[in-house]
């Protein structure tokens, strides 16, 4: 097999591929048997019908076909490989000069990751907020931990916005109790707004023992629909918080003094925020490249998958959410192409250990094991996507480290501080 490849745009190539017919012969081969099991010939039983009699009862022409369409992949991944070019997309195949028993010759057109020229890290610069901690943000940690360590005491008075309450709900659509829709002794604070539409109002000035109805939008109903939902007022309650003071800092914490959980507090807000900064440098540096450096995207990728994502929302027709899914598509393709140029670069390794954390963390998120998720994404054949998700967070974190990072206030931030320190060395 012979291949050359012509550069016909930054992303796309054609590759000339000429297969000699001793290469294609165990195609030929194939073929022939597959159709041997195909077709019905009298006299002959499936699988054993002569090649002679295959080419008089539907043509060596048809051989020929599907020999070619089967051994097509094969060689233009092969030519591919050789020729180093990393395809992306849909190719397109034109069959350029067949000779029965002499040569193959076909060209394919594809898209292509660009060549990428990524720039000198060193001469970047990123800014990032100042690590700013006020005592209001202490002041909010303190009432958060307040609150946690409250108690709850029942009340006799009507529901106001504010007050914990014990609830019992029925949910009914078109007066029939709708499977798994009543519960009692729901906890729910009034004015929070996080359980169904319409409940916080219904609430407001009930009774204990008091029942209402209103209608609200229920799980699985058509947008515009509502169902009936029934709410019974069972208790009503207050929150009680514990002074502040040092008795309270030796209940909710390790310290003996109020100053000196304040002062922890203060501290795990600056590492936070700090932490933060370290966030927010990494994603000023994904944006400062993406508007800096040239990244061209083949236009029938972007076109392809966004025709997909259209598809399986049904709103192929919709052409400015069409606009804006071409908008997002870009700019993520642009992304991986610009990530993947810099793994390259840095000729990034994933470790097992590497891969190991990311999963773990992601499954966290997912609220799954850490081998369920593994056992999922191996399912799923997600496997090289998921190691090349963190080999590109990888890079990123390392050119990262080449980056100038200034604060608003022009001060040098130094996100190595931030890294987990290593355990050290014991001393022989």
């Amino acid at each position: 097999m012979k291949s050359a490849v012509e550069t016909l745009s930054a992303t796309r190539v054609r590759i000339s591929i000429d297969v000699d017919f001793t290469d294609l012969e165990p195609h030929v081969k194939r073929a022939y048997q597959s159709i041997s099991e195909r077709i019905v010939i009298p006299g002959f039983r499936k699988g054993k019908v002569p090649r002679a009699m295959i080419d008089q009862r539907v043509g060596r022409g048809a051989v020929l076909d599907e020999a070619i369409n089967s051994a097509l992949p094969d060689f233009y991944t092969q030519a591919a490989r050789e020729n180093e070019v990393l395809v992306v997309g849909r190719p397109s195949v034109d069959i350029k000069e067949l000779k029965d028993n002499e040569i193959v010759k076909f060209e394919v057109e594809v898209d292509v990751r660009p060549e990428i020229k990524l720039p000198d890290f060193s001469s970047i610069e990123v800014k990032v907020d100042d690590v700013a901690v006020t005592d209001k943000d202490v002041e909010e940690q303190i009432e958060a931990l307040r609150i946690r360590f409250g108690t709850l005491t029942t009340v006799e008075k009507d529901a106001a916005s504010g007050d914990f309450v014990s609830i019992d709900l029925i949910a009914r659509i078109d007066g029939k109790e709708v499977e798994g829709g009543s519960a009692n002794g729901i906890s729910y604070e009034v004015g929070s707004n996080r359980m169904i539409d319409g409940l916080d109002a219904a609430l407001e000035g009930m009774k204990v023992d008091e029942t209402k109805k209103f209608n609200a939008p229920l799980v699985g109903m058509s947008e515009g629909e509502t169902g009936e939902v029934e709410v019974t007022l069972k208790a009503v309650k207050k929150r009680e918080l514990p002074d502040l003071n040092d008795e309270f800092a030796k209940l909710a914490s390790e310290f003996e003094t109020l100053k000196e959980l304040e002062a922890d507090v203060r501290e795990r807000l600056k590492r936070l925020k700090a932490m933060e900064q370290g966030a927010q440098a990494r994603d000023n540096l994904l944006k400062h490249l993406l508007d800096t450096v040239e990244i061209p995207v083949p236009e029938n990728l972007v076109n392809d998958e966004v025709h997909d994502h259209l598809e399986k929302e049904s709103r192929l027709e919709d052409d400015t959410h069409r606009a804006e899914v071409t908008e997002e598509i870009t700019r993520s393709v642009r992304g991986d192409f610009l990530l993947d140029a810099i793994v390259k670069a840095e000729e990034i390794q994933v470790s097992e250990a590497e891969l190991t954390e990311y999963l773990i963390r992601t499954a966290a998120r997912y609220q799954m094991t850490p081998d369920q998720f593994a056992q999922q994404i191996s399912q799923s054949g997600q496997i090289a996507t998921l190691m090349a998700e963190v080999a590109r967070t990888k890079g990123l974190a390392i050119v990262l480290e080449r980056v100038k990072v200034k604060d608003a206030s022009g001060n040098v931030v130094d996100l190595s501080a931030l890294a987990p320190k290593k355990a050290e060395e014991p001393q022989a």
